[in-house]
């Protein structure tokens, strides 16, 4: 992981794919020339020629394009929301613009099906989970509205294989306080006698995870011979340590496969997880906090934003030196407005002066800094690809096998399904090196589509970001029907082995 290098930002390249081999190197070479110039040219050969002989993790960088998400002056002094914030609805005509509330997903109406000679083998999803409260971490102290959890809330129970052990009560979790408890008040009441859990996934995030399963189902249940009941043997769900990757589990797998009451899903060790991810990578946490809070390229948008924290503070009570983050970025500020936004509440009020409230342009400045913020964590910082490829380079360890297994036909799985968090959607973004980085929203997936065609022994990949295929900065292009070794040994030069991973994580 220690060699990196910055290349320019490629177009589309349609000669031969980067990674064919040293025989054919000089003919794309030439290739590359015609396209990207001298520079781009002697770029892609030295990463060729380490990744050919040393056979080692190589890190390339390509810088993402430029637009008002990454662009820092409108993010500060624009206008207008990045997106919808206030509804999980997007009307079809703009299908595929970003919902924060409600991500554009794979869906029936604007799938493209690839040519007929092409058969679909292999699905692999990750998504963010669906819409949920806030954090309890990015809730005020106290708060001027209400949010009621009644008849909604996590289940949790345990089941045995049979017998009575299999016969057991549903049990629903929701929240409460007891004034005789000398703690309750050492802690914000945060929304006054809210019964509800902070984070769960709300009932109108338990519908949108439904529709999303309907909607996955109506593209790849006839493509994939899926049936109308989840087989084990051909799909497996995987969620993560968190409970409300659970909880959108339970409703979208019920409209991915209507038939299913009882799934047993995939979850890795709290202490090793590459999903959420919470596997220890010292080099990683390093390489952000440099880029991040050690540099001024970060702290600058803090200190621009003074007057707008200052109004934020006024209202929330949050001390401007505060010591749990909220004004080390905008991330607590942005899931509280967003939240209430997204579930039809309004923006708050201080409790002390009811007249003193955020303005939706206030909050609007949020979104576009959080916007902002992501594009700088994941892609617009040089080192956000070292960064990914380490921070998440597990992940992407597990998904080659998993599709090199599929070209080998010695996989029986034809679908995998893995529901997460914004912070593993969004290095899973940083990793592929996507030319217009975003948050990731609620419910934002990344789909995995491997083809074979039928007249030649050969197989293509397709990722599809909002539904669409994703536009990479790399050499890669437009991932739209790529070979799919091009995507097996990208990954290769990203991370190397799992020993190289390990090692580099903690050198």
């Amino acid at each position: 992981m220690a060699h990196i290098t910055t290349c320019p930002r490629i177009l589309s390249l349609s000669a031969e794919p980067w990674h064919v081999g040293r025989f054919c190197m000089y003919k794309y070479a030439v290739a590359l020339k015609l396209e990207v110039g001298r520079r781009a040219l002697l770029c892609q050969i030295a990463l060729l020629t380490s990744f050919l002989s040393a056979g080692r993790a190589s890190v390339v960088y390509y810088p993402p394009a430029q637009s008002k998400i990454n662009n820092l002056t409108f993010a500060l002094n624009g206008t207008g929301a990045p997106g919808i914030f206030t509804s999980s609805s997007t009307p079809d005509e703009s299908y595929g613009e970003y919902n924060w509330c409600n991500m554009p997903h794979v869906r029936t109406r604007e799938y493209q099906t690839p040519p007929s000679e092409f058969t679909l083998e292999y699905v692999e999803v990750i998504q963010r989970h669906h819409k949920r409260t806030p954090y309890g971490s990015n809730t005020f102290f106290k708060e001027d509205i209400t949010w009621s959890c009644t008849g909604e809330g996590p289940v949790q129970y345990g089941k045995g294989p049979n017998g009575v052990s299999s016969d057991v009560t549903e049990i629903q979790w929701q929240a409460y306080r007891d004034s005789q408890n000398p703690w309750t008040n050492s802690v914000g009441p945060g929304f006054v006698n809210s019964n509800c859990q902070l984070p769960q996934i709300t009932g109108d995030g338990l519908v949108d995870a439904h529709t999303h399963g309907s909607d996955l189902r109506a593209v790849y249940a006839s493509r994939l011979g899926l049936g109308d009941r989840l087989d084990p043997s051909i799909v497996q769900i995987r969620v993560t340590n968190n409970g409300i990757t659970s909880q959108v589990a339970g409703a979208l797998l019920k409209g991915l496969f209507p038939k299913t009451d009882n799934v047993a899903v995939l979850v890795q060790s709290s202490t090793f997880d590459s999903l959420e991810p919470v596997y220890s990578c010292p080099k990683a946490d390093s390489i952000r906090s440099a880029y991040t809070s050690g540099s001024t390229n970060w702290t600058t948008h803090l200190t621009d934003a003074a007057l707008l924290y200052a109004k934020l503070d006024s209202v929330s009570g949050i001390a401007t030196a505060d010591t749990a983050g909220w004004h080390t970025s905008f991330d607590h500020y942005y899931d509280n407005l967003s939240a209430k936004l997204c579930h039809g509440k309004k923006l708050p009020c201080s409790v002390n002066d009811t007249s003193l409230c955020v303005t939706q342009d206030e909050a609007n400045t949020v979104f576009r800094l959080g916007n902002w913020e992501y594009s700088y964590y994941f892609r617009d910082a040089p080192n956000s690809a070292q960064y990914a490829a380490l921070h998440y380079g597990a992940w992407f360890l597990e998904l080659r096998p998993h599709l090199a297994a599929a070209v080998a036909g010695k996989n029986k799985i034809k679908y995998t399904h893995n529901i997460a968090h914004d912070g593993s959607v969004s290095p899973v973004l940083g990793f592929l090196q996507i030319a217009n980085m975003v948050w990731p929203g609620m419910g934002s997936e990344v789909v995995f589509e491997l083809y074979k065609a039928k007249k030649q022994n050969s197989h293509f990949l397709r990722v599809l970001w909002g539904g669409r295929p994703m536009v990479t900065s790399t050499s890669m292009g437009t991932l739209d029907m790529i070979p799919v070794e091009t995507m097996l040994e990208y990954i290769d030069s990203m991370i190397g082995s799992g020993s190289d991973l390990y090692s580099a994580c903690h050198s």
